[in-house]
């Protein structure tokens, strides 16, 4: 018996998500008393490798093949579920990224595994019980799944547990897996990525804004917030569908759902599908000249104001703050 977690990379770098779902895999090896094995596909900086052992990995595989160095769903899946198979390992975790929502379902169905999703906290162990906790009902509630299968497969919600530093050092070896024709039916031609932006479904904190803000050209006083924050900056789908803004900052149901430390929409009426994508987000400040807007009963800080007024005393604010930092 052991754990699996895999190390999802961005640009050679490992993501923040990731040591968060590392160290979230290390607390159920201690529980169950078994080993940490970390899987990281594709080309990463020759330091990262080392940097799973220090949040808890006893070992990490390093799978270095030309035909991966671009995520591949199917090809993916297969290498994390073939890694599992020769680790023994019956709990395969990974995080709840845009990645790992296409690879849990997959690893899942490959290791005859039980799935759950979108987790966000440890499972509860006892004797053959193994339960766990996610949202449901678009974040209006919270279910505990009991997962009864030999084998299971746990994909972990960003910002949903802290991380946590062991000082260790785990030992690398090459992993070298077999890979088939069938897993390449659907290749990657390119990349395309935003220079200089925090990325939306990875950023702790996001200032979002929505028709409040009455066209494109307002949009600096935003960015201008996000940049001072260090934060991502979204939208409202009716904001992405006029096309003041592009659809990749579209959170939401049907957009990208983000669950930030930190979540500020501006001039957002909060309608059900918006809240959909971002009500797992740990503090949700709101700032819309409507008093009876849907957002202020969900919100844990609201603002009854014009936006073009408050934000810009919000950015004067925050510049003196770091001023005097």
């Amino acid at each position: 018996m052991a754990v699996l977690i895999y190390t999802e990379n961005a640009g050679g770098k490992f993501k923040k998500s990731t040591f968060e779902a590392i160290s979230y895999a290390r607390a159920i090896a201690d529980e169950t008393g078994t080993t940490l094995t970390a899987i990281s596909i594709g080309d990463v900086d020759p330091g990262e490798l080392a940097l799973p052992g220090k949040y808890g990995t006893d070992k990490v595989l390093h799978v270095c093949n030309g035909q991966l160095k671009n995520f591949i769903n199917q090809a993916y899946a297969s290498v994390i579920a073939e890694a599992a198979k020769k680790e023994n390992a019956d709990i395969v975790v990974l995080s709840n990224s845009f990645s790992g929502r296409g690879l849990a379902p997959r690893i899942a169905v490959k290791l005859d595994a039980g799935l759950a999703d979108g987790v966000i906290s440890l499972p509860e162990i006892s004797g053959s019980q193994f339960r766990v906790k996610k949202t449901a009902f678009s974040g209006k509630a919270f279910a505990i799944f009991e997962l009864t299968s030999a084998k299971k497969v746990i994909s972990l919600s960003p910002n949903a547990y802290q991380v946590v530093e062991k000082h260790a050092e785990g030992k690398i070896e090459e992993f070298i897996p077999e890979l088939k024709p069938t897993d390449f039916k659907a290749l990657v031609k390119e990349v395309i990525q935003s220079a200089d932006k925090v990325s939306l479904p990875d950023a702790e904190i996001v200032v979002s804004g929505g028709r409040g803000l009455k066209g494109p050209e307002n949009w600096g006083m935003l960015e201008e917030l996000a940049s001072l924050l260090g934060a991502a900056t979204a939208c409202s789908k009716p904001v992405s569908d006029a096309g003041w803004r592009s659809h990749s900052e579209h959170v939401g149901q049907t957009g990208i759902t983000v669950s930030p430390n930190l979540y500020i929409a501006v001039g957002i009426s909060g309608a059900i599908q918006h809240l959909a994508g971002v009500s797992s987000s740990k503090v949700i400040v709101v700032i819309n000249k409507d008093p009876e807007a849907p957002f202020f009963k969900v919100a844990d800080y609201g603002i009854v104001g014009d936006a073009f007024e408050v934000v810009p005393k919000l950015i004067a604010a925050v510049k003196e703050y770091k001023a005097s930092a």
